[in-house]
């Protein structure tokens, strides 16, 4: 029987990842935009999973179907782990895009010797109608750099080098990406989850 989830979130970028990592006979992934659901919900979290599964449990609640979410950060080293778990709210500007954010990342470091160590975190939650819910995690290793390179991605992908490669995520191509990124290292966590819960 193919398993119904909810890809429980509107950031475009993610569900352009999720949906390329999660394809299967298997599933059938649905957005919220799919269903005509639009929640804004508050990352109340005191870390990447619990914002992961409130994310997620309000989209299961508003849907009636097991949800899938996120959180995901950048943590450099020279700024004591910031902007982690407020990587997406990381500019004061009202309306502040991911080039700000990347611009104002930068800014910070200028003082800093290189190299400027980072990783982007990613826990994952499942949450199904019944309450229940599983997590994992997955972490990509890798630096900042001063200057943007590449075209895809989204978020800091532009200023992140991974580690053992001599490009950034934006430099990659979606299934390069998806063999290494934090993201991808999450959802192979979580995929027995999905497969023993859904059955």
């Amino acid at each position: 029987m193919t398993k119904t989830i909810l890809i429980a979130t509107t950031n475009t970028g993610k569900q352009t990842e999720l949906l390329a990592l999660l394809q299967s006979e298997k599933y059938n992934l649905v957005t919220p935009q799919d269903l005509s659901i639009y929640l804004k919900v508050a990352e109340t979290g005191s870390t990447y999973a619990e914002n992961a599964r409130i994310k997620a449990a309000a989209f299961c609640k508003a849907s009636g179907l097991p949800s899938l979410a996120d959180d995901t950060g950048v943590e450099v080293d020279a700024l004591d782990k910031a902007p982690g778990l407020f990587s997406a709210r990381f500019s004061p500007k009202p309306g502040a895009t991911d080039s700000d954010r990347r611009a104002l990342l930068v800014s910070k470091l200028k003082s800093v010797s290189k190299p400027w160590t980072a990783r982007f975190m990613c826990a994952m939650a499942l949450v199904l109608p019944d309450g229940s819910f599983y997590s994992s995690h997955g972490i990509c290793e890798g630096e900042i750099i001063p200057e943007e390179r590449g075209n895809g991605g989204f978020g800091y992908d532009p200023v992140f080098l991974c580690e053992g490669t001599n490009h950034t995520m934006a430099e990659l191509s979606m299934p390069e990406k998806n063999r290494i990124s934090h993201r991808a290292k999450a959802v192979e966590g979580i995929l027995p989850y999905i497969d023993s819960a859904l059955t």
